[in-house]
């Protein structure tokens, strides 16, 4: 039964119906619409895209990076192409030069040996060592001389014993001999013990230098050199009063080659004979292995050598040195 006191309004049932509706659909939506999550999504993807567009002007950047470091790569890169061509065509010029040099070298060391040869074989002349040692390059010729020298013996090799019949060899014993003819002359001697005395320091070093058995050619001519040196009184002083000196001569003795010894005894007697200079070196020979090797040596199958050592021990006694 209705109550008559309610209020009633007439409404259509199509209306009815579709306000029904609306109120279901308001009650399903609302809550998602008003729903706090989804308004915090929205903030959130407005900052996802404006970072996006943030990373998008980025990433173009960095392409634009990329292109202009690969234009300078692909520069870059046909530079050191050049460059390397360059530097082929560089080295191939090098390669030249040097095979133009080196055969200016062999020209040069071949037309030396030459030169030096005859220059030897006319310096046991008197007239032509004074003609030599007249001109203001003689003191030059000889420092050069003995730089060359000290030059060749620092090349060789060590193990090498034999004797290369090279145009830097010939040149080298050329050098050597025209020294030794210069000091068998007089006033060669007395030029090279008053000026050139580096040259007589560098050929003891260079017969230190040199291995038993080994270059016995320019050993057996650098110790000519020495032994004519040592008729000049002042120059066998100069080359006695050396630091090594006997340990030279006896590290000499023990070279296997004959005549490498015979000149080293030849010197030795040289020493001996002139009494003031034995004299200072008399304790040198009683402590070294000199003596012992003069003794061994007189006793050799070798005639010239044993008759030296033999002449040297009798000079000891004359000198009443106790051998």
């Amino acid at each position: 039964m209705v109550d008559p006191k309610e209020e009633f309004v007439q409404v259509r049932k199509r209306d009815l119906e579709r306000l029904t509706t609306e109120v279901m659909q308001l009650r399903d939506f609302l809550p998602k619409i008003l729903n706090g999550e989804i308004l915090e999504n929205f903030q959130r993807l407005d900052v996802v895209e404006t970072s996006l567009e943030k990373k998008e002007q980025e990433v173009e950047q960095m392409r634009m990076d990329c292109e202009h470091f690969k234009a300078r790569l692909e520069i870059a890169q046909a530079d050191s192409i050049k460059e390397k061509k360059e530097k082929l065509a560089l080295r191939q010029q090098l390669n030249e030069l040097k095979q133009q040099l080196l055969q200016q070298a062999e020209y040069c060391t071949e037309m030396g040996a030459a030169t030096c040869t005859l220059l030897w074989s006319v310096s046991s002349s008197e007239e032509v060592v004074k003609s030599i040692l007249g001109g203001d390059k003689a003191l030059k010729f000889f420092n050069i001389t003995g730089q060359t020298m000290e030059s060749f013996v620092k090349s060789l090799d060590g193990n090498i014993k034999q004797e290369l019949d090279s145009d830097e060899n010939q040149f080298v014993f050329a050098l050597a001999g025209i020294i030794t003819n210069v000091a068998a002359i007089a006033c060669g001697r007395e030029f090279l013990v008053n000026s050139s005395r580096v040259l007589l320091d560098t050929i003891m070093q260079l017969l230190e230098d040199l291995k038993p058995g080994q270059c016995t050619k320019l050993k057996v001519l650098m110790l000519m050199t020495l032994y004519n040196i040592s008729i000049n009184l002042k120059g066998l002083k100069y080359i006695s009063e050396s630091p090594g000196f006997i340990p030279l001569l006896s590290w000499l003795l023990e070279d296997p080659d004959a005549e490498v010894c015979l000149h080293v005894l030849r010197l030795i007697q040289s020493v001996v004979l002139e009494t003031e200079v034995f004299s200072k070196l008399a304790s040198q020979f009683r402590d070294s292995m000199l003596l012992q090797h003069i003794i061994t040596i007189s006793k050799s199958q070798n005639f010239n050598l044993r008759t030296l050592a033999q002449e040297l021990l009798e000079d000891f006694k004359v000198l009443e040195f106790e051998v």
